[in-house]
């Protein structure tokens, strides 16, 4: 059965998630992430993606970015894998891919999931057991987010800016929403539709969609179609 392609609509954010090769580490050092965010930064600005957050885990990358274009996810990606897999394989004496193939996205409905998808993002995994604290994730926007810094990465989504008037009252409530860790049943959701690549949203926000591509949105039913009785 042939690949579905994967899905990007232009002004919309996407989740995207881009692992190592057996799920090994693609950073191992301060200087490892300090050139992949150099990278991205730049790709993004090239490719026209604003980052909304982001995390650099020791085996995996995760983003929360709106593309402006249909090839704008796949352009950025491409030109950050690259030369970041070509440095790495130098520094490191590294052969063979560093990345598990192509990176992971799904769209999502800002409304029902943008927030949850930035607390995915930036609250450290489950099995981070050598984790700071938040406020003390240098490779994360969680800082940002918190007010610990300003990210030259970041694009602060118009749904952070609703949390409140001020920088100040925005990042309190951000504040409190990631001191409670998403629910086990929101995490599976999250994970499975950005593994997937189906739309992360309602019924409504599919139909919306369907107009902006001809890509089916949702799988198949499983088995056999019902015969006609006509």
């Amino acid at each position: 059965m042939a690949r579905l392609t994967r899905l990007c609509v232009p002004g919309w954010p996407h989740l995207l998630l881009q692992a190592g090769h057996n799920r090994q580490p693609v950073f191992l050092d301060d200087a490892d992430r300090h050139l992949f965010v150099e990278l991205l930064q730049s790709a993004a600005s090239t490719h026209g993606v604003a980052i909304h957050a982001y995390a650099l885990l020791d085996n995996e990358v995760r983003l929360l970015a709106t593309p402006s274009g249909s090839d704008s996810l796949s352009l950025m990606m491409q030109a950050v894998g690259r030369r970041y897999g070509s440095s790495f394989n130098r520094r490191h004496a590294h052969t063979g891919s560093l990345w598990e193939g192509r990176f992971r996205a799904t769209v999502i409905e800002p409304e029902r999931h943008l927030l949850a998808c930035m607390r995915y993002v930036d609250q450290a995994p489950p099995d981070d057991v050598q984790g700071t604290g938040l406020e003390q994730q240098a490779w994360s926007s969680a800082a940002h987010h918190l007010g610990e810094r300003v990210d030259p990465l970041v694009s602060d989504h118009l749904l952070y800016w609703s949390l409140g008037n001020t920088p100040f009252e925005r990042e309190a409530a951000y504040r409190t929403l990631l001191q409670h860790a998403l629910t086990p049943t929101e995490v599976a959701s999250i994970s499975d539709a950005v593994k997937k690549g189906w739309p992360l949203g309602s019924a409504g926000f599919l139909a919306q969609l369907s107009g902006s591509t001809a890509r089916r949105l949702a799988p198949l039913p499983r088995g056999r179609p019902r015969k006609s009785t006509n």
